[in-house]
């Protein structure tokens, strides 16, 4: 468990997500929680929704997830999140090696991509809620010299990023506008979130 605000102490929480920064979240609101990783095999969902639409997608990929726990532990709310980035009329994945993220953010460069933040929360095996948020990021144009520096600073870990960034490190330097929360940026549609959890009594009102 990790966290530091107890819950109603009748209702439990667990995060299924594998994702750092959604952890340092809620732990970060003060929220109570388990942790346990879905399983879900997210390119046979993406395969299956082939023609949806991002926003739509990330809400999907966070439903499977949460109901992948929930069937497991159905006494527990479960929370779902997933998170896609449309640029240039497609979907962009997480990058597989470092060459290949240099690429994709040579591509981006200048330009203005969506990152969409979906969520779930799913009881007893039914989702009982979703929703996405979105946020428009525009890149500025950086040089070659400063997306090395950028590369070598920041390592692999920009391999688990779907952008090949992370908002809350050196990629912050990439941007030079956003449109959108912070949270959503994150991974995480942070305060519709929060009020529904408040809803079902999972947190403190």
């Amino acid at each position: 468990m990790t966290g530091s605000v107890e819950t109603t102490g009748v209702e439990r929480l667990v995060l299924a997500s594998r994702s750092a920064a959604r952890r340092q979240m809620l732990t970060d609101a003060g929220l109570v929680f388990g942790l346990e990783d879905a399983g879900v095999d997210e390119d046979a969902i993406k395969t299956a929704l082939k023609g949806a639409r991002p926003d739509e997608l990330a809400v999907e990929l966070a439903s499977a997830k949460a109901l992948a726990v929930s069937r497991r532990d159905p006494d527990a709310w479960v929370l779902g999140a997933d998170q896609t980035l449309a640029f240039d009329g497609g979907l962009v994945s997480k990058a597989g090696s470092l060459d290949e993220a240099r690429t994709r953010l040579i591509s981006m460069r200048g330009k203005t991509h969506e990152l969409h933040s979906g969520a779930a929360l799913a009881y007893k095996g039914t989702v009982v809620w979703s929703g996405v948020g979105t946020a428009r990021m525009r890149m500025r144009d950086y040089s070659d010299a400063f997306l090395d520096a950028y590369l070598k600073a920041e390592g692999e870990g920009l391999l688990a990023c779907v952008g090949s960034y992370r908002l809350e490190g050196m990629g912050a330097q990439l941007f030079e506008a956003v449109d959108g929360d912070y949270f959503t940026v994150l991974g995480l549609p942070l305060w519709s979130v929060l009020a529904e959890l408040r809803r079902a009594g999972v947190i403190l009102t």
